[in-house]
């Protein structure tokens, strides 16, 4: 699958922008805070509906605009569908993004945000996660949108204080849906970790040069738990959580471990190698995402090559030369690829500099 091309107006910093990218990469250059983010941002938004950046939808506008529109065609093999999305404003006064989008579109970013799901703390481990079984699984993210309804439902009781007399009865259905809800979540994520394992084990050692790494699920409760022993493991402690107001058992409390050479890289990994895994665990869900929705993804890497090593830059654009259609940005104006369509971003304008034609104006 790849983006033929993309029409927008009064997004971000783009007044106007026709663009027509290669199927295969792209290599977006230029000085900082003219616009490299914005366009992937843009490719982002169109694809999937959302910006990768986590933008909330009245700051993707043009500075006093009153709406943007995107439009755009996506291809697999002899198949295209347009697209269209925009940002407007609802009935009820909030910005939203609105539009159809296309049921086997898929992009996978990585931004500099991505190294804090190595260096940081265990949300944003569950988050890339999610998000990840989210792309091929379909059931994911309702189920893991139910799981939080009845969590902030729980805690709230818990809160209110039910330890003893009739507050028990109020709260054991809780205990139930949440041991319901929380085994589907639980099952899809290990299914969908042991995929991006198989990968991560595979591509880091290319990429890096060596060095064996693993992922690991990390959690309260074992693979295979049954309602009654997820119940049973809440109510063991039920003390703590009516004096803490919160649920302390359950996925929402996971985390996953990822190590190299047996070592905790959040721990021992030094900043570039946390990057280059950071960009690797991206990579990874490539393979597993086409095998589900029947097409590769489109890769949107906002600065990938910033703080890794010569050598290792050079099996990283290796990799993404044959990984179907990429936008790589980077502020550097050569780069060791051996073919790329290259464009250049300067205040809004975007310049074809080898391949292909694009028409901006700011």
């Amino acid at each position: 699958m790849h983006i033929q091309w993309i029409d927008l107006s009064d997004f971000r910093n783009f007044r106007t922008l026709s663009y027509s990218p290669a199927s295969t990469l792209n290599v977006v250059t230029g000085p900082n805070a003219q616009g490299k983010t914005n366009l992937l941002e843009a490719l982002s938004l169109l694809l999937v509906g959302r910006s990768f950046r986590a933008a909330k939808p009245v700051d993707l506008l043009r500075w006093d605009a009153e709406g943007a529109t995107l439009r755009g065609q996506v291809c697999r093999g002899d198949i295209t569908r347009p697209i269209r999305r925009s940002v407007a404003r609802r009935q009820d006064g909030a910005w939203a993004v609105m539009g159809e989008g296309c049921p086997w579109a898929r992009a996978i970013p990585f931004g500099w945000q991505d190294v804090a799901v190595v260096g940081g703390g265990p949300q944003g481990r569950r988050n890339f996660l999610d998000g990840f079984a989210g792309k091929i699984f379909p059931a994911h993210l309702p189920g893991l949108g139910r799981y939080r309804q009845i969590l902030a439902r729980r805690n709230s009781l818990l809160q209110a204080g039910i330890e003893g007399g009739p507050g028990e009865a109020l709260i054991e259905p809780w205990d139930h849906q949440l041991a319901r809800e929380g085994i589907e979540l639980l099952h899809r994520r290990r299914r969908a970790l042991a995929e991006l394992a198989d990968e991560v084990s595979r591509l880091y050692p290319v990429l890096a040069g060596g060095g064996a790494v693993r992922l690991a699920y990390q959690g309260a409760l074992e693979e295979g738990v049954t309602e009654e022993r997820f119940v049973e493991a809440i109510r063991a402690r039920r003390r703590d959580e009516v004096r803490r107001g919160q649920t302390l058992v359950g996925p929402h409390r996971d985390d996953v471990a990822i190590e190299m050479g047996g070592r905790d890289m959040r721990s021992f990994g030094s900043r570039g190698q946390q990057r280059l895994m950071a960009l690797v665990l991206r990579l990874a869900e490539a393979g597993p995402v086409e095998r589900a929705v029947g097409s590769p993804p489109v890769l949107l890497l906002d600065d990938a090559l910033s703080e890794l090593d010569a050598e290792v830059q050079r099996n990283v654009l290796r990799h993404v030369e044959a990984a179907g259609q990429v936008f790589l940005t980077s502020a550097e104006g050569a780069l060791p690829v051996r073919q790329a369509a290259w464009w250049e971003v300067r205040g809004g304008h975007v310049e074809d500099v080898s391949l292909q034609p694009v028409q901006g104006a700011a």
